[in-house]
């Protein structure tokens, strides 16, 4: 391993301070023992004039500036022998020199070495200098480093990651489920690499496009898709590395990224999560937060100002899209909004069969299969779930993934991680009992989904689940359609009621209420699928500052609240007694798909269709769900 003379330097800094002052404090106490062995023994200063006094001292060496003297005594307490003995003498004895030569005493002065004031000079300026050499080598190699995250002294430079060109390793033909969204992308493509093609008729090169959609639908894919098929330099950032506690910083770093974007014209600027930076301005308590609005205030001039920003491509992402100000949205900075949606049936079989190219996925796995269970799944939701299973498949030793590691991951990724099955117990036969009253009110209705699963093993907080596959994307659902989800979701409640009688119902039911209130509510009151007629009585409201949705009041009378509670009331009660006629009508059934339920745990949607044929007749559903049936 080699190490360069830098990092030497710096690992060496504290072991040359730490002996330096080491050698510098033992030094002074071995000067000190020279003049101590002289002398073996001392005197005090009163002691030394009455010596001189009688005439017993012989010689005086002045040392440390007449501060010290060792004498040359002789006397009856010192055995008539000429001994040495120091005397610490006092600050202002100039008479003492006076003294020593009226008795004709041997004087000698030993001046102080200069040596002594140099080096305490150099100790003390030795250990700031090595500090500040300390810390200006590290804001170099800080400031040499590759990633450039160190740079303390250059918070105004923009952290936008470039390249000439990208290498992503990700291009068009790898997303999938959102074609029109691609579309128009190579389109821009096409533009950057021939725009010779449309300057030729008139046509402008788009100064911005936006990316508006749910999380985990590809927008960011999208960009490195982008940056893989252009041959152009692309610089990447996030919306939140603009702002900073410091006051001008997230302008200057605008500016900054735009200034080298500029120098290398034609390329792409991609500014992902900018709802970050662009929220509106002049929101929130105090006007909002002046640093975030000069940083928007300086995007705003960059991407469309008095200089404008030719040859620069600006592509933005972001899921909240309600809460960007209104001058950022405008033609002339981000001339398209793409939304990018979750992704229908087509979509999701797409973005599965990209998935699955690097996964060992068995033959009897059917992706159209998995693409029915998952309406409303994202393509970041698939490749979980797809990962998911192959994780289980590994943990199980097989070879490849098959249908029954997909179903568990649904289920996983759905509703929570598998709990410990139920023990037979009363318990086990109430949630048995909810359960099938909910597959068996759902099978027998004629606008209802079919049953998928029917299971009693624990997920999440649900004690028990049952399973229903969407026939379709439902953009629109019809008034009848909701009715059947409100009679199916009360059709656990009313099972319990038939079974065990009133006084033995649960709170089992909770959710399901909130759902049937919510649905049956949203009928009268945003659908008008009610007696009151075809009118929207409450709206939801976004706050920019806050984020979510608020409720500001009604906009209607007290008579009119009053006819929406009857209203609310009348369908959610007409669908309970739907549901209980049918669990009275099919007692007998109930009971028998109970039993095979506690026993066997989980009955599969083709096994619980055949058990509810042999005893009345099941409602004609789509025709997809007889070849769901085949390849189940």
């Amino acid at each position: 391993m080699k190490i360069s003379w830098k990092t030497l330097l710096l690992l060496s800094l504290p072991i040359v301070v730490a002996g330096f002052f080491l050698w510098q404090g033992l030094l002074e106490p071995a000067t000190q023992a020279i003049s101590t062995n002289i002398a073996n023994s001392r005197m005090t200063y009163g002691r030394f004039l009455e010596y001189l006094n009688m005439g017993w001292i012989k010689k005086v060496d002045l040392y440390d500036n007449a501060h010290t003297a060792i004498v040359e005594a002789v006397g009856p307490e010192l055995g008539n022998r000429v001994q040495k003995i120091k005397v610490e003498l006092p600050v202002n004895a100039l008479e003492l020199i006076t003294k020593l030569r009226e008795s004709r005493v041997d004087i000698d002065a030993h001046p102080s070495k200069s040596s002594g004031a140099i080096w305490s000079l150099v100790g003390n300026l030795l250990f700031p200098l090595l500090l500040l050499g300390g810390l200006v080598l590290l804001l170099r190699r800080s400031g040499t480093s590759s990633s450039g995250s160190g740079q303390a002294m250059s918070f105004g430079k923009s952290r936008a990651l470039f390249q000439m060109e990208a290498q992503t390793g990700i291009v068009f033909d790898d997303v999938a489920g959102v074609e029109e969204a691609k579309e128009e992308f190579q389109e821009v493509v096409t533009f950057l690499k021939q725009p010779e093609a449309f300057t030729a008729v008139g046509a402008r090169i788009p100064k911005g496009v936006l990316l508006l959609g749910p999380p985990g639908t590809g927008k960011t894919l999208l960009a490195k898709a982008i940056a893989g098929e252009a041959s152009v330099p692309f610089f990447s950032i996030s919306g939140s590395e603009f702002v900073e506690m410091f006051v001008g910083v997230g302008a200057s770093r605008v500016r900054d990224l735009f200034k080298k974007a500029k120098e290398n014209a034609p390329c792409i600027v991609f500014i992902d999560e900018i709802d970050a930076v662009g929220r509106q301005r002049g929101t929130g308590i105090g006007g909002g937060n002046d640093e975030r609005e000069q940083t928007l205030n300086q995007l705003l001039t960059e991407m469309d100002g008095f200089e404008g920003n030719t040859g620069i491509i600006v592509i933005a992402a972001t899921n909240r899209p309600d809460v960007l100000d209104s001058a950022l949205l405008r033609p002339g900075r981000f001339d398209r909004q793409v939304i990018v949606n979750v992704p229908d049936f087509n979509g999701r079989k797409a973005i599965l069969r990209v998935h699955a190219k690097n996964k060992k996925i068995s033959s009897s796995v059917s992706l159209e299969v998995i693409a029915r269970r998952t309406p409303g799944f994202s393509g970041a939701d698939l490749a979980n779930l797809l990962n998911e299973a192959a994780i289980l498949t590994a943990r199980r030793h097989k070879d490849s993934i098959s249908m029954e590691e997909i179903d568990i991951s649904i289920d996983r990724v759905v509703a929570g991680m598998q709990g410990t099955p139920l023990l037979d117990s009363k318990s086990k036969r109430l949630i048995a009992y909810h359960e099938v009253g909910h597959a068996v009110v759902g099978t027998l209705l004629e606008n209802h989904d079919p049953v998928q699963k029917v299971t009693l093993i624990p997920r999440g907080q649900a004690r028990g689940l049952t399973w229903f596959m969407p026939s379709e994307d439902k953009n629109l659902i019809s008034r009848a359609q909701i009715i059947s989800q409100i009679t199916s979701a009360l059709g656990g409640r009313a099972a319990e009621q038939i079974v065990f009688g009133e006084p033995e119902v649960t709170t089992g039911a909770g959710n399901d209420l909130q759902q049937v209130t919510s649905l049956a509510r949203q009928m009268v009151t945003r659908f008008g699928m009610s007696t009151i007629g075809p009118l929207s009585l409450e709206n939801e409201e976004r706050s920019p500052f806050l984020g979510r949705n608020i409720n500001t009041g009604s906009k209607y009378s007290d008579q009119v609240a009053i006819d929406i509670d009857y209203q609310v009331y009348n369908i959610v009660d007409r669908c309970y007694k739907t549901a209980l006629q049918i669990i009275k009508d099919n007692r007998i059934l109930i009971d028998r798909l109970v039993d095979i339920l506690v026993e066997e745990e989980t009955i599969d949607g083709l096994h619980f269709r055949n058990i509810v044929a042999e005893y009345t007749c099941i409602p004609n559903k789509p025709n997809y769900v007889s070849q769901l049936s085949a390849s189940e």
